[in-house]
This record gives structure tokens, sequence and C-alpha cells, in this order.
């Protein structure tokens, strides 16, 4: 990630990086175009250990389950006077799954309630395998149309929609979180597709609406990413209620945000 404030044009991450290295002898007069960031990077490191003003930093830590553990029980008294436990989001938690099915593990060892935040997009029995060691799934919903998850997510969404049937039938603590996108996924066809598919799911107990929100704009741009919903604004407070109505009527518990 590069924070570009920082950035001096010093051509030190150009030198060392795989992609673009290039001799940098003495001081450097002209600015010099960093190394990329986005798909182009491989995430050596590289241009971090280079980095001579602190622009550039590697996101996340390589963590064993039991250090994962240790720092998780630290707060353990945190948990029990709040009746709170541990969420495993990310990111995609099940990206990592032999990690995360371990990790939830050891937390089920030690009587700790467990949730797992995950967009559904993995295989079924990535699943199942971990639903007896999860106390809450807290299940992403974007679209029921196809074709916009494709445009917008970048893949099909059969599986995630199929797992989920699949994952009510077997775990009965689920909440479906619905993020609220002006002008995208909010339409009256799109709306009244949801309600009915979540009224179908038996292990279904809560729906949090998630207004839009623009705080990963700059992560994006840190990242070289291209953000695509750069002039989508955020619902307003009469929009998320008229919304929830919509839900409540059909029978559904609904909280906004959470």
């Amino acid at each position: 990630m590069v924070t570009e404030t920082r950035c001096v044009r010093c051509g030190q991450c150009t030198a060392v990086c795989p992609q673009t290295r290039t001799a940098v002898a003495g001081p450097v007069l002209e600015p010099v175009q960093p190394a990329p960031v986005g798909p182009a990077c491989r995430v050596c490191g590289a241009c971090v250990e280079a980095c001579g003003s602190g622009a550039r930093q590697v996101l996340g830590q390589a963590r064993t389950v039991a250090q994962v553990l240790k720092e998780v029980l630290r707060d353990r008294l945190f948990y029990e006077d709040s009746a709170g436990g541990v969420t495993f989001s990310g990111g995609e938690p099940l990206a990592q799954f032999a990690f995360l099915q371990a990790a939830l593990a050891a937390c089920r060892g030690q009587g700790l309630h467990t949730a797992v935040d995950t967009c559904g997009f993995a295989p079924l029995e990535q699943l199942r395998a971990i639903a007896p060691l999860t106390d809450l799934f807290l299940y992403d919903l974007k679209f029921m149309d196809e074709a916009l998850h494709r445009e917008f997510c970048g893949v099909s969404n059969q599986l995630i929609l199929e797992n989920l049937r699949t994952l009510s039938g077997i775990h009965d603590r689920i909440w479906l979180r619905i993020p609220v996108v002006p002008g995208v996924n909010d339409g009256a066809g799109e709306v009244d597709r949801m309600i009915e598919f979540a009224r179908r799911l038996p292990g279904l107990r809560q729906v949090n609406l998630l207004p839009y929100h623009r705080t990963g704009v700059q992560k994006f741009q840190r990242l070289g990413l291209e953000y695509r919903l750069g002039g989508v604004r955020s619902p307003t407070p009469e929009q998320m209620q008229a919304l929830a109505r919509r839900f409540a009527g059909a029978g559904l518990t609904v909280k906004l945000g959470g």
C-alpha cells in the first residue's frame, strides 16, 4: 500500500522492484515514477524496505493459530461482560480455510463465542466443515440478479445463493447482511427478490441493512486499484428507514447497520 503524500519520488523503490528495476546511482535530481502497486505488484516487499520516507507498507502479518488465540484471550473479560466473542472477517476468511477451521476449533476449545463474516463464495464442503464450529454466520447478500453480480463483483452469484440455501438448512443462526448501494442494488425489483429469498431461509434470524459509505475510496487509491463507485452517494436515513419497513413488512427482523 502506498501513501502518495509521503512519496518523495526518490526512485529507490523502482531500483529494487523486480518489475521495474533500474539503476539509480547517486542523488536523483528529477522525480522518478514509483514502482507499481495494484494488480502488477508481486507483493515481494522489496520496495517497502527500500522506501526511506515510509510511503510504502505491506499490510497483514503471518500468524499461527496459537498466536491469534493468545491475542484473543487477552480480551476474554470483555467478551464475558458483553456476551461477545470472536468474529473472523476479512477480506474473505474462507480464502484461508485450513487456518480458519483450526482457529475456530481453538476458540471453541476455550469456550468463546464464534462468528464468521463471509460472502459465501467458497466450496460448500468448507461451509459444512466450519458450521459446527461457528455460533453465528454473518452472510453477505449483494445482488439477486446474476448479471448485476457479475458486473459489480466479477463472478456469478449462483454458488453464493445455493450455499446460503444449504447452510440455512443446517445452521439456525444466520444474519443476512445487505449493503445498500443507491442506484446499484436498491431497485424495487431487486429488493423484492431479496425479501422473497430471505423469507425462505429457515436458519435466518436477522437482516442487517448496511448503508453504503465511501471510506474505501482512499484504500483503493493506496492499493493502486480502480474505484468504480466514485459517483455513488450514501443513502439517506429516510431511504434506509423506508427499505427497513419493506423487509419488516414481510415478517423479517431488520436492523439498520451492524
